[in-house]
Formats: C-alpha cells, structure tokens, sequence
C-alpha cells in the first residue's frame, strides 16, 4: 500500500463504527490522553492496551483503536485544553450507552449517560466530525445543543450554543468521489482498526526517517561549504601573499645593484644577475624609499610569504582531507537512505561530522559478539542478546527495521531479533520459536506460560536518556508461550 494519506470514506466509517460498537458501548469513559493540538487517545478501559484514537487534522480525520503501552501515551501528552478539562468534567465515568453515525455524513456520534452530584441521570454526547476542513470535536448535552469545541468554527450548528447540525458540504462532487471509494482494505489483521493504525503509523515512521534523511544531507552540505569557502580563502590568501622567490630576487636584486642602479619614478632599472644574459629588468618600489629599504622590504615580504606558504599549504591538506572525507560520509549516507539504514543517520546526525568512525557499521556489526545465535525450522537467524549493553546494540545497531522484535511482557531479559533480510512474511512457526526464546531468556523463564511482545524493529524507539536495554514500543501484538529455547546454539 501507497505511504500516502488515506481520507476515511462513509463505507470505511460505516465499519469502524460497527466494529466500535463491539468493543465501546457499555464501557466507562475513563482518561484522556490529548496526543497534539488536533489528536487524542481516550481510555475506555479495554484489555489488551486498546485505547480509541481520535484525529481532527484537516488534512487526515479518523478514528479507530489503537494499542499502546501506558507509559507511551503518558509520555507522547500535552498539556490539556480547556475543552478537555471539560470532557473529563462531564464524561468522567460515564457510560457509552450507544454510537450512531450521521447518514450521509462522515460524522459519528457517542452517547453518553451519567450521573451527576445529585444522583440525577444526564445524557450528554459527543460529535466527532471527520468532514475535512470542517473537522472538529463537539460535546453536546441532551438536548444537542453545543457546549464546546475542540476547534473554534463557524456556520449555522457549529457555535457554542447553537443546535447541533452537520456543515454545508463545500463541494458536491468531490464528497461524492471521496465517498465511493472502497473500504480500507483489513488485509491479514485482525480488525479493520489494526489494519488503519498500522497504515499511518508507517506514515509516521516514514516522515520521521524522511525528516532525518533531510538533516542529515543539510548537515553534510553545510560542512562541505564551509570548507569550499575555506579552501578558496586559504586560496585567495595564499595568492595575495605572491611568489616568495619573486620578493627574494627584487631585495638581492636591488642590493646587488645599488652603485648602478637607474631609478626612474617608481621604477628602478636593474640588471638581472641571475640570468645568463644579464638583461636589465625594471622593478617597482615606493619613490620615497632608499633601494636599501627598498630592498628590506622585499625581504619581509619574502618572509610573510614563504611562512605563509608553509602554514596555509598544511590547512589546504588538512581541509582537503576532510572535504574527502565528507564527499565519503555524504555517498555512505545517500547508500544508507537508499537501504533505510535509521541507524546510521541517526549516529551521522548525533557524531561530530569531522570524526570518521574508525570501523565501519559493516565491520562493527560483523565483529559482534553480545549476541547467541539460533536458527530456526525454517531457516531464519535468530539472535537473542547477552547482557543491557549487548541489548541495545542488537536492537538499533544490528537489527533493520522490517526485522521482527521480541521481548518478554513486563519483565527484565533479552531483545531476540529474528533477520528478515529478504523482507518476507515471518512464518507463525519461527515466531512461535523466536517467543519462546525471548521467554527463556526472562526473568518469567519459571512460569508455565509466558506473554511476549513482538514487533517490527522500525517500531522499536529508545527513549531519551534511557539505561541500557530500555526501550518503547510504538506498536506490538502479544503471544502467550511457554519458556523454550531450540536444541542447539550455532556458531
């Protein structure tokens, strides 16, 4: 599938919503966790880390589950608005008693009932509108009049304190092509949920890689025009300076002729010893100086310019060789774009541009000696880590990111890697193996059975600041095994 922006479509919508309603209706709104100025992630108290996503941007409205670690959502929110401070006011605890969608509109509405300080019941809603431009959020009592907006809008139903009614579509046959599109395709995922989720988080990790991408080539330029310009200074100073010998040859010159010597003006005719024809030859001094100071000042410039020629003659080496250098740095990274190599620049990005690595990723990768190796019944490398730091460089040095990830649920032990190096389907088998690995290696090693997380690398982050062998997930899944490892380690 194309990494592009998929616009949610009424038959797409007609879907999510049936699927909400299996998961949503009858559970309690529970926290909020405001994600960006247009996004949020509400906690309905599902199992297996399910929070339902919320994205107003313009450019991209959804909705749908979503599965994250606690710690990541509580890490990736901001500061809450006004208007969340009222949701969680209003809706706290509340019941979803029930979720509808507009017809012919891409609009679904969440209805709500609670009590409030006097044991009273209040019904109350919210809209979620995924209409584009006209994107918004909108918390209604039961009446259906607007009490908030995530987005400030304007139009007849889309105030605070109007009615609530859907806006004018700005344009007939474009939400006419848009809406006959087919539904997003579920593909081998479970729910139609996953399958959108892990859509636009490729997206992201896309943008991100892409955003590096970028940095990284404006770093390189950067440094390789700094030195150009160097280079061309030291160049320029270098020819400023003139010809050492030249000013030598002037001063000997003048010295050598100072009873015959003809001055005229500024010009002096003397005779050029050094040239077996002995012709006479002119030479320009200041008219008011002596051919002696004349002459010692052809000596001092002299002097400038040969020390000048030993100092900037080193610079011009030293800059050349960077220049080099980063001509080198800058193919490695073009190479590493082309492979989708995070890794590399990422440490291009965070290293000093002048300090070349002194073995390659290649080399580093190869000497690598923190990691046991397996391999499984259908022939895939599996590598499990041997300590913190071993960990750490599996995960973000070794491995690549469509390589599936696997650790432990919720206790300490080893990052397993599983190579995927011709990007094909990982089949259940060698997962099956690969968790049982990562099991082994746990601290859960004792139990009878074992839940494992397991991912694409690209979804592995290390969060900053972070020890060794710490790190979060962006988006898993979850097996439960029993502790396992295969019959025999290879070499």
């Amino acid at each position: 599938m194309n990494l592009e922006f998929y616009v949610v479509n009424e038959t797409t919508l007609q879907a999510i919503c049936a699927e909400l309603e299996t998961y949503l209706v009858g559970k309690k709104f529970g926290k909020i966790f405001p994600l960006s100025r247009f996004q949020l992630a509400i906690d309905f108290r599902l199992s297996d880390s399910q929070y339902l996503f919320i994205s107003l941007e313009p450019s991209a409205p959804r909705l749908y589950l979503i599965k994250r670690r606690l710690r990541d959502l509580e890490k990736q929110a901001k500061n809450s608005s006004p208007f969340i401070f009222l949701l969680r006011s209003r809706l706290s605890n509340a019941i979803l008693h029930k979720i509808s969608k507009v017809e012919d509109e891409r609009i679904l509405r969440l209805t709500f009932s609670s009590y409030n300080e006097l044991g009273q019941a209040e019904n109350c809603s919210i809209v979620i509108q995924l209409t584009g431009r006209s994107a918004n959020l909108f918390l209604l009592d039961k009446n259906n009049f607007l009490l908030d907006t995530l987005r400030e809008t304007a139009g007849t139903g889309q105030e605070v304190g109007d009615q609530y009614s859907p806006p004018e579509k700005r344009n007939a046959e474009t939400y006419k092509r848009e809406n006959s599109a087919e539904i997003f395709p579920q593909a081998k995922f479970h729910t139609l949920s996953e399958a959108i989720d892990t859509h636009y988080l490729e997206i992201e990790v896309e943008k991100t890689f892409q955003a590096k991408a970028t940095a990284a080539r404006n770093k390189i330029k950067q440094e390789i025009s700094k030195r150009a310009k160097l280079e061309k200074k030291l160049k320029q100073d270098l020819e400023n300076h003139g010809d050492a010998e030249a000013w030598k040859r002037f001063g000997d010159l003048l010295l050598a002729n100072l009873a015959t010597a003809v001055r005229e003006g500024k010009k002096v005719l003397v005779v050029d010893y050094y040239q077996d024809t002995t012709p006479t030859i002119e030479v320009e001094i200041d008219e008011n100086q002596t051919l002696t100071e004349a002459a010692e000042k052809f000596f001092k410039r002299y002097t400038k310019a040969r020390n000048a020629l030993t100092e900037i003659s080193k610079r011009l080496e030293v800059v050349d060789k960077e220049l080099k250098n980063l001509t080198q740095k800058h193919l490695r990274l073009e190479q590493a774009i082309e492979e989708k190599d995070e890794n590399f620049i990422s440490d291009l990005l965070g290293a000093k541009i002048e300090k070349l690595p002194v073995k390659s990723r290649e080399k580093q990768t190869e000497d690598f000696k923190g990691a046991k190796h397996y391999v499984s019944s259908d022939g895939f490398d599996i590598l499990v880590g041997k300590g913190a730091k071993d960990n750490d460089f599996l995960t973000f040095r070794v491995a690549r990111s469509v390589d599936l990830w696997l650790h432990a649920a919720d206790y300490p032990g080893s990052h397993v890697v599983v190579k995927n190096p011709n990007r094909n389907e990982i089949p259940q088998k060698t997962l099956l193996e690969a968790a049982e690995i990562a099991a082994f290696f746990s601290q859960a090693r004792s139990q009878g059975k074992v839940a494992v997380h397991y991912t694409q690398k690209k979804f592995v982050n290390k969060p900053k600041g972070a020890s060794f062998g710490l790190v979060s997930l962006a988006s898993f899944k979850t097996i439960l095994v029993e502790p396992k490892v295969l019959q025999k380690e290879t070499d």
